[in-house]
């Protein structure tokens, strides 16, 4: 496949998805409110799924990379007396960095791709024309739960990431017998943040769960496919969210540069 043919289609993957979230927004807009019986629900099943049942695998990753890396840096800072940028350090590459994306990229792997196939598979087989046959937005029905639950969802294991790999990694130094006391290890990570850091993780994690769900709504609902297209879907899914959130957090470097 030609460079050009390449940038063409992701020139028209990006406008379809682009059209996608609008009209995902403006259902949201103008139906709040409306099927409250039907579509709580439904952001709360999703919210189970994505979420809550991947607590141990997110609890698990905070631990293992909080002690691998959180406990390196600490331990590495320690011995070239460089233990003032422990907190600058551990904001820049845990906070701000990691925790976001770590809490995606589980989300994605673990429930993104199995939700990929569920409505494409339901597309594939007539589905979705079923539901608007009864009257029934099918925007509103799958794709705006989805969106609020991995929202949601994505937002919550960054906070419980986030707790885990600053302990864990604390852990790791006391074991080494590192000189940092609890109180002083906090200090550093509380003095290198600053105000806006805590609604600007609150939006990049908020962004990053939308734009998941956007993603794999779009391309599970948006095109006829056939059973055999499915994988590709998933494929495509997987390729469109993981760039799509290192684009989310290129725009997030300038202006945590001025804050």
């Amino acid at each position: 496949m030609s460079a050009v043919r390449q940038f063409r289609l992701v020139i028209a993957a990006v406008r379809g998805l682009t059209a996608f979230t609008l009209i995902t927004f403006g259902t949201l807009y103008t139906k709040v409110g409306r099927s409250q019986q039907v579509i709580r629900p439904l952001v709360h099943d999703q919210v189970y799924r994505a979420g809550v049942k991947l607590l141990p695998i997110v609890c698990f990753l905070g631990l293992a990379l909080g002690m691998v890396l959180v406990g390196q840096i600490v331990s590495m800072l320690q011995q070239v007396g460089a233990e003032k940028f422990t907190g600058q350090l551990l904001v820049t590459v845990v906070i701000r960095e990691l925790a976001p994306l770590v809490a995606g990229l589980v989300v994605l792997a673990r429930v993104g791709t199995a939700s990929v196939i569920e409505l494409g598979t339901a597309r594939a087989l007539g589905e979705i024309e079923a539901l608007e046959a009864l009257g029934i937005d099918p925007i509103h029905y799958l794709v705006v739960p989805r969106v609020i639950g991995f929202t949601v969802a994505v937002s919550g294991l960054t906070v419980y990431f986030l707790l885990l790999a600053l302990a864990s990694g604390y852990a790791f130094a006391f074991v080494r017998g590192l000189p940092l006391s609890l109180e002083e290890y906090f200090n550093h990570i509380a003095a290198a943040l600053t105000l806006a850091d805590f609604p600007l993780l609150a939006i990049k994690t908020a962004l990053f769960g939308a734009m998941t769900g956007l993603v794999i709504c779009y391309q599970g609902l948006a095109q006829p496919l056939r059973l055999e297209d499915i994988g590709g879907a998933t494929t495509r899914t997987v390729a469109m969210c993981v760039v799509g959130c290192l684009c989310l957090d290129a725009l997030f470097v300038p202006i945590y540069l001025l804050v």
